[in-house]
């Protein structure tokens, strides 16, 4: 008897505790309990999940400064430039300076592209200095020579590049030119020029015609932080990227506008006159009458004479205002400086001197004729 109470006891315990953790777990019914939605982008990752590492930063690069760049590069210069400084010194020191000898001035000076009329210009004033100083010291010759491509070269000429914004606008840039001259390198080193002059840039790229222009620029400024407005198809109006360019440069009031241009042949009436199109539709985004503040026309020093008839077909279609010489280190024809300003009477703004990122200078007239004669 005793042995049966025991286990009913038992049994009795048994199920009271099977029914309370069944009322725990919830069961018999029991609604669970209510749970809030939540965003899954803002849950946190399971305990088993790594997370990715964020990708580094790009690294911008740091031009080089403006200032003094041609003189820094004025071994380069006067490696490459020597024929015509070396020549006229050599010549003038001769002892006796006859009428074979200013024959030998006068090669010199055409062979170095100076051109007829500058290179008459200059014999006649040197016969006069060497007639009156009477010496062929060549420290005075050299004094002479300096003072006298000085004078040819335009010393006083204002070179400086319109990049300044006026009146809630940027300054806008045109860079046009033939084929294979460097256009789009150009705009990029010049890129690097302004923003080491602390100016905010937003680039254009309305060569639309060459496949890779428009990756081109857009590398180029992406080095140094700099935005490139372009057309997501090959072939497209470069009127419209340009006009879209001022625009977006307006916009994020940036202070200067620089517009890539496709290369085109001078006697391509066509492209000439697009190319007119492309400016007066950036003049119309610009509004209230302005025009562009500079169309700089990119001629390959190389060239030589070759060149002039490019510059003035180019000068006729777009007003150009300044001049960009490349390859200038590639040339010992450092005369095209002079003939070039001569033939289309604006300056030589920019001169490029190397393939380095960094090798586009302000052209300065006495550093380039301290490299000359160097």
């Amino acid at each position: 008897m005793e042995l049966i109470v025991a286990v009913s006891v038992v049994l009795v315990l048994l199920v009271i505790g099977g029914v309370v953790a069944f009322v725990r777990r919830g069961g018999g019914g029991t609604a669970p309990p209510e749970t809030v939605d939540q965003d899954p982008e803002t849950l946190p990752p399971p305990a088993e999940a790594v997370a990715e590492p964020e990708a580094p930063a790009t690294t911008l690069e740091t031009p080089d400064p403006v200032a003094g760049r041609l003189a820094r590069l004025r071994g380069r210069l006067a490696r490459s430039n020597s024929a015509l400084g070396q020549g006229l010194l050599t010549l003038l020191s001769r002892d006796t300076v006859d009428e074979a000898t200013w024959d030998e001035v006068e090669e010199t000076l055409l062979l170095a592209d100076l051109g007829t009329g500058p290179t008459a210009e200059l014999i006649d004033r040197l016969r006069e200095r060497v007639r009156v100083i009477g010496t062929r010291e060549p420290a005075q010759v050299q004094a002479m020579l300096t003072e006298e491509l000085l004078e040819l070269i335009g010393e006083d000429v204002d070179r400086s590049l319109a990049t300044v914004r006026t009146e809630g606008r940027p300054a806008v840039v045109l860079v046009v030119g033939v084929n294979g001259t460097g256009k789009t390198t150009t705009v990029g080193k010049l890129a690097r020029v302004l923003v080491a002059q602390d100016k905010d840039v937003l680039l254009g790229a309305a060569d639309t015609f060459r496949a890779a222009a428009a990756d081109q620029l857009t590398t180029w400024g992406d080095r140094v932080g700099v935005p490139t407005i372009r057309s997501d198809r090959d072939g497209a109006d470069p009127a419209s990227v340009a006009f879209d360019a001022v625009r977006a440069g307006t916009e994020v009031e940036a202070d200067v506008v620089l517009i890539d241009t496709a290369g085109r042949l001078q006697n391509k009436v066509g492209l000439m006159d697009e190319l007119g199109k492309l400016k007066r539709v950036v003049e119309r985004a610009l509004g209230d009458g302005s025009r562009i503040d500079e169309v700089l026309l990119v001629l390959d020093a190389t060239t030589g004479q070759n060149g002039m008839r490019q510059a003035q077909v180019f000068s006729e279609a777009v007003d150009v205002t300044g001049i960009v010489l490349t390859k200038l280190d590639g040339t010992a024809k450092g005369g095209i400086v002079v003939a070039v300003q001569r033939e289309l009477g604006v300056p030589v703004k920019l001169v490029g001197l190397g393939e380095g990122p960094d090798d586009l200078a302000p052209f300065e007239p006495r550093a380039f004729v301290d490299a000359l004669l160097a």
